[in-house]
């Protein structure tokens, strides 16, 4: 017969066992039916705004699935969730995702098991600094507090590996905090940040209500000219482009660092179910560029193009039109 304290004992661990299948079996990889999860980023950026149009494409079209779009830190937290089987679906900058199929950077010699269903719209490098505070060159940001994204965002790890092309130490010359865009606009609105960097599609619409609602406070800089060194490190992933001036009202068009965007799933979805997810993408294409122009930045065939990131299988599949 088992004593009182031996009882507790096994009753405790049986409720920390059931407990333990309950929490186990709450998110279970939804490769035959049921809900999607999407990865996306900040509530007022592009990946959360386009990743509410797709979720809303999968739970119309895909018979047996709804999907659901969930906000992030966006890049490197959407990869990991992916890759812990939390979430089904994530959009990534391509440098970080590179990154993660190799296990460089913040991987930490750990490969992820992720694959590419497509590559899609471009993103641009904000770096914005208030006009007050005299910065009119990338090299003045030296000493100045800046916030550098999300921790664990794509934008943080543009702008740290920006600073560093620049001979600047992300870590030791500038004060450097960590914040979500919604935080980033409010501080740099109160004058609590000098500068801030975001990564994002065009517009960006927390930056766009940043600029709009302060005319003449704040400044965008110029950054293409550190492609060379970035190129130098990291490769091909980093390109050039010139945010435009109807996009936020700036005097000029304001030179600057791009990277493309990619969506992600794990290397073992099913060949079907990624092939169906890459169809829909573009079958109804149409329906997310109602939800932003940043839709209309990719074909079929430039969403082929996701090297060094693997296509998934299913998703090649699509584009060979099999």
């Amino acid at each position: 017969m088992i004593g009182r304290p031996l009882r507790l004992v096994a009753a405790l661990l049986s409720a920390a066992l059931i407990a333990g299948c309950v929490k186990a079996d709450a998110r279970p990889q939804a490769w035959h039916g049921g809900r999607i999860f999407l990865a996306t980023g900040n509530t007022t950026g592009v990946y959360y705004q386009l990743g509410g149009g797709y979720a809303d494409v999968i739970s119309r079209h895909l018979p047996g699935y709804e999907a659901r779009a969930e906000p992030t830190g966006a890049s490197v937290e959407n990869i990991n969730r992916v890759s812990s089987g939390d979430m089904e679906i994530a959009f990534s900058l391509a440098d970080t995702a590179a990154d993660a199929v190799t296990g460089r950077g913040v991987f930490d010699g750990q490969p992820q098991p992720v694959r590419a269903l497509a590559r899609v719209y471009r993103n641009y490098t904000h770096v914005i600094v208030r006009a007050d505070r005299k910065v009119d060159t990338f090299a003045k940001l030296r000493g100045k507090r800046i916030s550098t994204g999300s921790p664990k965002s794509g934008t943080d790890i543009v702008a740290g590996r920006l600073l560093a092309a620049a001979g600047i130490d992300p870590d030791r010359d500038i004060q450097r905090v960590n914040l979500s865009l919604p935080e980033t606009v409010q501080q740099m609105r109160a004058g609590s940040l000098d500068a801030m960097f975001f990564s994002g599609g065009l517009p960006t619409p927390g930056i766009k209500d940043l600029l709009a609602g302060a005319p003449g406070m704040f400044r965008l800089l110029p950054v293409a000219d550190l492609v060379e060194p970035l190129t130098a490190r990291y490769g091909s992933v980093y390109t050039t482009a010139t945010l435009p001036t109807e996009v936020y009202g700036t005097p000029a068009a304001i030179p600057t660092i791009t990277v493309a965007n990619v969506i992600l799933v794990r290397a073992d979805m099913p060949d079907q179910l990624a092939y169906d997810l890459t169809r829909l993408l573009f079958t109804y294409q149409g329906e997310l560029i109602s939800v932003h122009p940043e839709a209309a930045n990719f074909t079929r065939e430039s969403g082929a193009g996701t090297d060094p990131i693997p296509l998934h299988p299913g998703a090649a599949r699509y584009y060979r039109g099999s």
